[in-house]
């Protein structure tokens, strides 16, 4: 069996520890680092030979996941990166595979089925976790039509508008903050604010509706 090489990026010691022990243990698998955020990881990357996946956690300091993968594919590009996250918002999900992930996985998963992730991703598969599935499947199911809206919603205002589009095209909060020279929570406070006014229940609604709009 081939060896896979794998660089664990969290920021939380005991689960970089707990993901080393429990890989180490796989037939094949062998870790060659760990990284506690984007900023070690791309220093580790620049140093080493590349390892044939990294698994990321998506929230960090400094750099988080999301930006380290983007920076990944343009400085290393052959190796697959994996989100391996407690978190499944659409945000984070659509975010990581528009950065360029390779795969998103909860950090409940089966072992064997992270240790079968793993393998499939240095493969060049596309690994998803039931729950990333299930919104990718959503928001690229074009048949469904998005749930109209109120009649009496409040009109968008122009920069609600920027960052609706932006919503659609499936920017992150810090990329419509970084794109509009704006902070990201107040990039936050207008996406809440056009679900609000539109009726709409989350992203995966808004970005089919403005591809509604703009067809």
């Amino acid at each position: 069996m081939t060896s896979v090489s794998v660089l664990i990026v969290d920021d939380q010691i005991l689960l970089r520890q707990g993901l080393r022990k429990l890989l180490e243990i796989e037939e094949g698998i062998e870790i060659v680092g760990d990284a506690a955020d984007g900023v070690e990881a791309l220093e580790f990357l620049a140093a080493h030979p590349s390892p044939d996946v990294a698994l990321v956690d998506a929230r960090m300091p400094r750099m988080d996941g999301i930006e380290l993968i983007a920076r990944m594919r343009v400085e290393h590009p052959k190796v697959p990166a994996i989100v391996l996250t407690t978190f499944d918002d659409d945000e984070l999900v659509f975010g990581g595979l528009r950065a360029g992930a390779r795969g998103y996985l909860l950090k409940d998963v089966p072992p064997d089925e992270l240790v079968s992730a793993i393998r499939r991703a240095a493969r060049g598969e596309t690994v998803l976790g039931g729950p990333a599935a299930d919104r990718l499947v959503a928001a690229l199911n074009t048949t469904v039509a998005p749930p109209p809206v109120s009649e009496t919603a409040t009109p968008l205002s122009d920069r609600e508008w920027e960052v609706a589009r932006m919503v659609g095209e499936g920017a992150t909060n810090r990329e419509i903050a970084r794109a509009l020279f704006i902070t990201e929570g107040t990039a936050k406070n207008h996406v809440t604010s056009i679900l609000r006014k539109l009726d709409l229940r989350d992203r995966t609604r808004l970005a089919l509706w403005v591809g509604r709009q703009e067809t």
